[in-house]
């Protein structure tokens, strides 16, 4: 049975994109209709330090801001959450509910046998996927990490749109240049950056969108169900 609110955890190491990831899911959320805040929590804010993020979507009022104790979703960006534990909770899947869902980025299964029992008694599906090679192969970056983990995120939920995911993605990265000189050089310059950015906005859609499809179609084979309620419009 779907909920009226869901939260999702996210740690990952500094650098990758979590806290970005974060804003946008809310942001994608909210324009397709849902009620959605976001927040990050780190201590050292350095390349490769634990960091983590947390987005709540729901139809209903979110007034609670913070970490999330006990996530429907847990988003695991780098495998050394899991193999050296740069997790502020451990072990990672740490109060997660049942019928939940956890996104691990990685080339290898990391669960130890104890860690899939857990899971399964709760029925928390598990998608393991290189998400990092993924995005090296649609956007020639693994920048584009957070990109592929927040289609993953969207193609399992169902109700949020690769519309609003777009909206979420520039609202956060599309910035309008605005000349101040009037000069034909400062014109071009700016219409250059500009022409850069949207071009990297692009790789970054076609990622999140190539991610979405391909969850999509693991949630059918996995029989992965909606857990949240679809927007009230």
């Amino acid at each position: 049975m779907a909920k009226d609110s869901i939260k999702i955890r996210m740690p990952g190491l500094g650098g990758q994109g979590a806290v970005t990831a974060a804003h946008i899911a809310a942001t994608a959320a909210d324009t397709e209709g849902y009620y959605a805040v976001s927040n990050p929590f780190f201590g050292a804010e350095k390349r490769m330090a634990p960091s983590e993020s947390y987005a709540r979507i729901g139809t209903v009022p979110i007034y609670d801001r913070g970490e999330v104790i006990y996530p429907d979703i847990i988003m695991i960006f780098h495998p050394q959450v899991i193999t050296m534990g740069k997790s502020y909770t451990m072990p990672f899947y740490a109060g997660i509910k049942e019928n939940g869902l956890v996104i691990i980025n990685s080339d290898r299964d990391l669960l130890t046998d104890d860690d899939k029992k857990t899971l399964s008694d709760l029925n928390v599906k598990v998608l393991t996927k290189d998400f990092t090679q993924f995005a090296i192969d649609m956007a020639g970056t693994e920048l584009a990490t957070n990109m592929a983990m927040l289609g993953a995120l969207f193609g399992a939920l169902g109700t949020v749109s690769k519309p609003a995911i777009e909206e979420g993605i520039k609202d956060r990265f599309l910035k309008k240049y605005t000349a101040s000189g009037g000069t034909a050089t400062l014109d071009s310059v700016i219409e250059k950056k500009f022409k850069k950015k949207q071009e990297l906005i692009q790789k970054n859609l076609d990622t999140a969108s190539a991610a979405f499809d391909l969850t999509v179609d693991w949630c059918k084979e996995v029989g992965f169900e909606q857990i949240l309620e679809s927007p009230k419009k």
